[in-house]
């Protein structure tokens, strides 16, 4: 299809490819209005069958592709599901997307993903952005209370996932970390182990909070205090838990068992145990919160909390499509089990096997 201008009293001919189709294009090649035309792509209002076909012929002819964004803003709303993670390196939150963005698209949705890097700053420009699209909700692993009060303060609707700051005030999916953190620290005890370090990074959030408490849950219905030089602040990547764990594990009172909060301390610990020449479990007990591929891949394997996370983000998917259908609905968190599975990395310390 072409048009003809006039330039230098020479007619010209341009192609309406040098430029993206409007609806008005698609209009006028099918014979309607704009606004059946519109109605037509959208699926919102009657439009008799024929005239829907000729109309998304037209379309596709003309390769036009609706503008998502305006439509929103003129429905205040979308079928967009704005979704938030803290780091896409980690298989944890890639994971969790993914289980998203699966129930997403079985009910009609797209996902928007953002990676905010585990700042704040950039968490904060994540929401303002996905509340500038009208997006039909948000589900996010939020790293702060202002994240949850911003987007009730926008209205827009939201699941916390992994780790809470609404003290329960709005939807949530969770681990039972609690449990889980619990359970392990029992089968180390149950080997006869007493001085057990926690790697951990953090215990402001729900997550660490609750695998610290797991701990020392366990470790009081055994009787035991604990230590605090045993609650080893690891850093946040690999590099910083393998430094930790070469300090612990030089010490002449050394654990005999560690208990990494998560996959990457695990992987840090692992790096650190090798670097001392330490064997994993003759010469120390190793267990993680979070299974991992190497994990398994290692030899021993490593004894580690399994969570599916791809069930965790379908979870939370869920929930927002409940929270959309009943938006005065009472809030719920729902939380998940975790599995534990045992490998080869845990023994009795050695002062019970002489």
């Amino acid at each position: 299809m072409t048009v003809a201008d006039e330039e230098d009293g020479k007619p010209k001919r341009q192609s309406l490819q040098l430029r993206r189709a409007t609806i008005k294009d698609v209009a006028r090649a099918a014979g309607v209005s704009q606004s059946t035309a519109a109605r037509a792509l959208s699926g919102e209002g009657y439009v008799a069958e024929a005239v829907q076909q000729r109309v998304r012929a037209a379309a596709d002819d003309l390769g036009y592709v609706r503008h998502a964004m305006a439509s929103s803003l003129r429905r205040q709303s979308s079928r967009s599901i704005g979704v938030l993670v803290s780091d896409l390196r980690n298989a944890f939150y890639a994971d969790l997307a993914a289980g998203v963005g699966r129930r997403a698209r079985e009910h009609g949705y797209t996902m928007v993903l953002v990676d905010d890097r585990g700042s704040v700053d950039e968490e904060r420009e994540a929401l303002a952005v996905f509340v500038a699209m009208r997006v039909a909700g948000v589900i996010l692993t939020p790293l702060s209370a202002a994240a949850v009060d911003y987007l009730t303060r926008q209205r827009t609707p939201f699941v916390e996932a992994d780790r809470t700051f609404s003290g329960g005030a709005s939807d949530a999916v969770v681990i039972d970390n609690v449990e889980a953190s619990r359970r392990m620290a029992d089968h180390l005890i149950s080997l006869g182990h007493r001085r057990i370090a926690l790697f951990i990074d953090e215990t402001d959030w729900t997550t660490g909070a609750d695998r610290f408490r797991g701990y020392q849950e366990s470790l009081a219905q055994s009787a035991l205090e604990v230590d605090e030089s045993l609650i080893i602040p690891s850093g946040w990547d690999a590099g910083g838990s393998r430094r930790a764990a070469v300090d612990a594990l030089s010490r002449r009172d050394r654990p005999t068992a560690i208990f990494a909060a998560n996959n990457v301390i695990a992987e840090g610990v692992w790096r650190g145990i090798q670097d001392l020449g330490l064997r994993v479990p003759d010469d120390v007990s190793l267990v993680a919160f979070d299974d991992a591929p190497w994990m398994s891949m290692v030899t021993p394997g490593v004894t580690a909390v399994a969570q599916d996370t791809v069930a965790l983000g379908a979870a939370a998917m869920d929930r927002m499509l409940e929270r959309i259908r009943e938006p005065e609905a009472a809030p719920q968190t729902l939380v998940l089990p975790a599995e534990m599975l045992p490998r080869g990395s845990t023994l009795a310390p050695l002062s019970l096997r002489r």
